[in-house]
């Protein structure tokens, strides 16, 4: 179709335009036609080669593609709005499980309202507030003192959570802070002193550093428990060594606690949970 230059158009007659948008629209109906063939023969396209794709990773016995499930933004976008009926605009109708069932009320307080002469009472307003408190707590322990017919003194023993003059709570609260919180030593005493609790940085420390048994029980049993295995994959990339040798090596356990003599091009080492020389492959 050979349309007119724009300049003529103004020397068109009525039926001579409405006979160009005609022409117009027929071309634009052809192409739309011939755009939704070339997306018909790509979609095609596409599940041929992933077709293809998949029969190599299976002649490779490469691992399956995982099953990708649709999105639900597509069910989000087409949520009803107040044009479709809905009351409350667009918003979901499923209400959300109430969250006060798993609290504890701890104290009731009425709070009481001065209303005018003639006025009714229609009962209460409830609302629940969560608050917390942190105040310190100082206790003196008198531990009583017996002397034996023998001679031998014997002390009333305190409580084993006790650590250096603090409680299990300052206990726990100070290892929270340092190893959730990763909180340093020095924010730790100025925030406990800020409540009121005289500590020092170096009793911190200490608060960190004792009665950790059980914590090192379960470290050292799960080391165990992971070097018993067949191989454990280490990676030492972040260790000065060769280019040759920065690369994911595994461990090997050996049955004897001797360390054998071995080429210089390997390395030994001896595992701390186990108890037995591991060699690097």
């Amino acid at each position: 179709m050979t349309l007119p230059p724009p300049d003529s158009l103004e020397r068109l007659t009525h039926a001579d335009l409405i006979g160009v948008v005609r022409d117009l629209i027929g071309e634009v109906t052809r192409m739309q036609a011939e755009t939704e063939k070339l997306g018909g023969a790509l979609a095609k396209l596409r599940v041929d080669h992933q077709a293809v794709k998949d029969e190599l990773a299976r002649l490779k016995h490469l691992p399956p593609r995982p099953p990708i499930k649709p999105s639900g933004m597509d069910k989000s976008t087409q949520a009803k709005g107040p044009e479709a009926g809905d009351e409350k605009g667009g918003r979901s109708s499923r209400r959300r499980g109430s969250q006060l069932d798993r609290l504890k009320i701890g104290a009731i307080i009425v709070v009481k309202a001065d209303p005018p002469t003639g006025s009714r009472n229609k009962g209460f307003e409830d609302i629940v507030v969560q608050d917390l408190s942190l105040n310190p707590q100082v206790t003196r322990y008198r531990r009583e003192r017996w002397e034996t017919p023998d001679g031998k003194t014997i002390i009333a023993a305190l409580d084993p959570g006790l650590v250096g003059g603090y409680g299990p709570n300052l206990h726990r609260l100070v290892l929270t802070l340092h190893f959730s919180g990763q909180v340093t030593c020095e924010r730790i005493t100025a925030l406990l002193n800020g409540m009121g609790v005289v500590i020092s940085k170096r009793q911190v420390v200490r608060l960190l550093t004792a009665k950790l048994e059980t914590f090192r029980a379960e470290d050292e049993a799960v080391l165990k428990a992971g070097l018993c295995g067949a191989y454990v994959t280490v990676d030492d990339t972040g260790r000065a060594m060769p280019a040759r040798m920065a690369t994911p090596r595994k461990l090997v356990p050996t049955t004897s606690r001797r360390f054998a003599p071995v080429p210089p091009n390997r390395a030994w080492r001896f595992c701390r949970g186990c108890a037995a020389a591991c060699r690097f492959m």
